[in-house]
């Protein structure tokens, strides 16, 4: 399994080399396959690669969908960029089967309604607006090869448009972890997403009706084509390293716990159509029932207003309240909150819920 391990980080790797570069930035679509609302995982900025867990798996790397106890139910929803409208809402479940985990989780985008306008009517048209829909659903199947190895994948398809017109595709992520050290304290993970199908627009919003003149006047109906566009496919490369401290507890035989964990985490993104992300991060949790974090997320040129070419300023915190139904244990509810600082608006929010049984 080490051997699988290394061969198929290595072709992810090869894969990131020949994606993209700066240069392509703003030629791909779909870039809602890119936010992350989910509460916990978006406090530290997605750069848990290497031990992110449960349901929350599928939006980074779905090999942490094999960690789940049993069933995990959750919802998150996000102002995005707040002040700008737009809100991202997220649903999913994921089912235990042994060593292996099944998921279902579903994104939607709430960006409002739109005035209608036309190049003749550039203020509006007066005929109201439209409301645009962007949604995605995955399928997901986890597994673990071992007490070290993890795998899984994600089957995403995309709907994007508004009545008369729309996008469509699918898409596959791929991703694998590794635990070593002496408490399974040391991590490592890497994934590839957004790997799939171009994705071009069709529907009635492209025709329009021109005049012919010839020897007699008649109009005629013409379809206009538009350009397909790519996916933004993205490489996670990440490392976390857990320090347990505080009285031990035997809760198994030879299996201990301890009440504080303080855990680091380090990641690199390799965008294809975009500058690269690289950034660290910091959780520290009390008996795994409140948990703190914090991130930060670099990128080129983000220093300088001038040179800036995103909204968010890289900072990431967040906190996580995860309440047991009895003292041993057994179902538990959390509360995820993170925040994300921005200019300009006014940061984004993330608020989620997740039920484990």
């Amino acid at each position: 399994m080490k051997r699988i391990l290394t061969v198929v980080t290595a072709v992810l790797m090869g894969c990131s080399l020949f994606a993209g570069n700066p240069d392509r930035r703003g030629e791909a679509g779909a870039s809602e396959l890119l936010m992350n609302g989910w509460g916990r995982s978006s406090g530290l900025w997605s750069m848990n690669t290497a031990d992110i867990q449960g349901i929350e798996s599928e939006r980074l790397n779905p090999a942490g969908l094999a960690f789940t106890n049993k069933t995990e139910i959750g919802a998150s929803y996000t102002l995005w960029l707040q002040g700008s409208g737009i809100g991202v809402a997220h649903f999913g479940i994921c089912q235990k089967l042994k060593d292996n985990a099944i998921a279902l989780s579903f994104q939607a985008l709430n960006i409002g309604s739109i005035v209608k306008t036309t190049t003749a009517d550039p203020e509006g048209t007066g005929s109201g607006s439209y409301t645009p829909f962007f949604v995605n659903i995955a399928a997901s199947y986890a597994r673990k090869f071992s007490n070290s190895i993890s795998a899984g994948v994600n089957f995403r398809f995309i709907d994007e448009g508004f009545a008369n017109i729309n996008a469509a595709g699918f898409c596959v992520d791929g991703g694998l972890q590794y635990v070593t050290g002496p408490k399974d304290n040391i991590h490592f993970g890497v994934s590839l997403r957004n790997v799939g199908t171009p994705m071009v627009f069709k529907g009635d919003a492209l025709t329009t009706t021109t005049e012919i003149i010839s020897t007699s006047t008649y109009e005629l109906t013409v379809a206009n084509r538009v350009n397909q566009f790519e996916l933004p496919t993205q490489l996670n490369i990440g490392a976390a390293y857990d320090v347990w401290m505080g009285r031990k507890k035997e809760i198994q035989p030879k299996v201990f716990k301890q009440d504080f964990r303080l855990t680091a985490v380090a990641n690199f993104v390799s965008n294809a159509f975009g500058y690269d992300y690289y950034g660290v991060g910091v959780e520290f949790g009390w008996k795994e029932i409140l948990m703190l974090r914090t991130a930060y997320r670099f990128e080129q040129g983000m220093f300088n207003p001038a040179t800036r070419l995103d909204a968010y300023t890289g900072l990431a915190c967040g906190f996580t309240i995860d309440a047991p139904f009895k003292k041993d244990g057994g179902p538990h509810l959390a509360i995820d909150y993170s925040f994300r600082s921005t200019s300009p608006f006014q940061g984004t929010h993330s608020l989620g819920l997740r039920f484990n049984l």
